[in-house]
């Protein structure tokens, strides 16, 4: 696969894998997996399954009979995975998922949870790669979020202004998508998938006083994914600093409204491929 420039994960930092473990809500996650239909004894394809907490969640549902492979392009997050949560049904390998995965075998079942934001020009073509293993009859569900950090009530007009232009910058130079999940059902729908299913939910939906978690998970993303999306801020005469304690005042008060969606979508691979 050929990409206008190479591949360089947006949130990386030294609090990456602390940030994904401190995010990764078990009741949400087995709710949503589920949904898509997971089941005991099945094979299972963790994509972008970063230091392994959502692989370790799901290997629970599919019991002690089923095998789970955690895939991810971060060598130091595969590690951690490794060290953390492999055993003799729970694998984990380091692979760029927009190239052949043919060599590791067939699933029942693909997760790709918060991967294809990262993947604008390419996020079609990683799960028409996903299409090719997947056993016949097997479930795909993918979730992403849409309008993803632009809605936000309560905040100074500067601020919105900032948030509006990273976002398009990431859009324009970082391969960052925030409108994927209106996407997802097309996907499945364009490689002839069955039996599709869209739920829409809210994933972020902040008012009043801020958990530890969600404060940290935000904090982080306009320290790192701001910072690094190559905007001016010239809303503000401090540029990213001012922009970074603005946005860190308006995040901590109580009074501000947050909401994301979040979009999941689950089909089936056909028993025989029309493709």
């Amino acid at each position: 696969m050929t990409d206008m420039f190479a591949y360089k994960y947006l949130m990386e930092s030294d609090k990456e894998t602390l940030r994904l473990k401190l995010k990764t809500d078990r009741a949400t996650l087995e709710k949503q997996a589920k949904w898509a239909g997971i089941k005991p004894e099945m094979r299972v394809a963790d994509i972008g399954c970063g230091a392994g907490k959502t692989t370790f969640y799901l290997k629970r549902l599919i019991g002690d009979r089923g095998e789970i492979v955690g895939i991810d392009s971060s060598e130091n997050r595969i590690k951690d995975a490794i060290n953390n949560f492999s055993n003799d049904s729970t694998h984990f390998l380091c692979r760029d998922v927009r190239e052949s995965l043919n060599d590791v075998g067939e699933f029942d079942f693909i997760w790709v949870r918060f991967l294809l934001e990262y993947h604008r020009l390419s996020s079609f073509e990683i799960v028409q790669n996903l299409f090719n293993i997947l056993k016949p009859g097997g479930i795909i569900c993918l979730i992403d979020l849409d309008h993803n950090c632009l809605n936000h009530f309560g905040a100074p007009e500067a601020l919105i202004k900032s948030l509006e232009g990273i976002m398009n910058e990431l859009q324009t130079n970082k391969d960052f998508d925030p409108y994927v999940g209106r996407k997802l059902y097309s996907y499945l729908y364009d490689l002839n998938f069955e039996e599709i299913d869209v739920a829409l939910d809210a994933h972020h939906l902040f008012f009043g006083k801020m958990n530890q978690a969600n404060t940290f998970n935000w904090i982080t993303k306009a320290e790192v994914a701001a910072k690094q999306s190559g905007y001016d801020f010239h809303e503000f005469k401090g540029g990213f600093d001012e922009f970074y304690e603005v946005f860190k005042e308006f995040f901590l008060n109580p009074r501000r409204f947050i909401y994301t969606p979040v979009i999941s979508c689950k089909g089936r691979k056909p028993l025989i491929n029309l493709a």
